[in-house]
């Protein structure tokens, strides 16, 4: 009975199942290898010249101004700083605008999860049902009464509000605040409730987040359709970043009279709105100016991984080059010397 038992539980006699179908097991020589090394070198140090030298084209500037007010400790105590900006090189092309964060972690996992995707998609429901996933960021107690926060969750709760007006002498740089989020984001996982026409009585029986400064359907004042979840600088930072140091993008130079060029050198002020604290953390935060390439902004890490990883092969090529011929050189000996005994 146990051997009957035993036969019911072997695979099948098949050449699958018993390994018996042909393979292919390549046997490595010095021949077939040492050619890989140095072609893979030869391949990927240009690419990587041409990854550096299209990274180093690229105009960047950065400031960091997170001294530039002492003990700031709160989202909704607003604060203003002027900084003067001397930018010795002009950037042409398309100038964009990014704000920096160091030591913000955003990955952390249970900040990621504190989101509710069907509120963001604009699907309201009662007091009762708002999704736990936002606690406790997802309830607001108005004098006794129980209000849904809209958008609910740590980290609209966080949203960095720091805004930056950006001049030469008297006239205002044209800094556009659309057309920074991913238009997957934009177009399909973020929309606005019913009715989309007036925000004011969709969002009536919401409250907005305890740090925020205004409501979300008045995010941005100078223009009606970038308010709500539809709002860009909000879809942007929903989207949240993989390291604690990283950028994110503010606004785009608009290229208008005087700046159909790019952004020329010369004497500029920037004036912060200073809202987000990050001194009781440790962060630090910079604004950005940067122009971009083919490959996106300034990013010397891939062009920098290519040339080294292309140097290892060939130095590694030339190194197992010199075994070979070695041990080949000491075979012939030993032959020649067997030869002559």
């Amino acid at each position: 009975i146990t051997e009957e038992k035993t036969q019911k539980h072997l695979p099948d006699n098949t050449a699958f199942k018993q390994q018996r179908l042909p393979a292919w097991a390549p046997i490595l020589s010095a021949k077939s290898t040492l050619p890989i090394f140095f072609i893979v070198s030869i391949a990927f140090v240009p690419i990587g010249v041409v990854l550096l030298v299209t990274s180093e084209a690229v105009v960047e500037f950065q400031y960091d101004y997170t001294d530039c007010i002492i003990n700031q400790s709160s989202m909704t105590q607003p604060c203003t700083c002027v900084i003067n900006i001397t930018l010795g090189t002009s950037m042409d092309g398309n100038v964009y605008a990014y704000y920096g964060l160091t030591n913000f972690f955003q990955n952390h996992r249970r900040y990621v999860k504190s989101r509710d995707d069907n509120q963001l998609f604009g699907v309201h429901v009662a007091t009762t049902s708002v999704s736990t996933s936002c606690a406790p960021y997802n309830l607001f107690n108005d004098n006794g009464t129980i209000r849904p926060i809209a958008p609910c969750g740590a980290i609209a709760n966080s949203m960095f509000n720091d805004t930056f007006t950006f001049s030469q002498g008297s006239a205002q740089v044209p800094i556009v605040r659309t057309g920074i989020a991913w238009p997957t984001d934009y177009s399909v996982k973020f929309n606005n409730p019913f009715p989309t026409n007036d925000l004011d009585q969709a969002f009536s029986q919401y409250a907005k987040p305890s740090n925020w400064q205004k409501p979300v359907q008045s995010l941005d004042r100078n223009l009606s359709t970038n308010n709500g979840y539809k709002n860009e600088a909000f879809i942007v930072w929903m989207r949240t970043a993989a390291f604690s140091h990283f950028r994110k993008p503010y606004g785009i130079l608009n290229r208008v009279a005087g700046y159909t060029n790019g952004l020329p050198s010369g004497q500029y002020t920037l004036l912060v709105d200073y809202n987000f604290p990050v001194t009781a953390f440790g962060g630090r935060k910079r604004f950005i100016l940067s122009t971009t390439s083919w490959m996106g902004g300034k990013n010397s890490f891939l062009g920098v991984a290519y040339i080294v990883f292309g140097g290892m092969c060939f130095i590694g090529g030339i190194l197992l080059t010199m075994i070979h011929l070695h041990a080949r050189n000491t075979r012939e000996m030993s032959l020649i010397s067997r030869l002559h005994h």
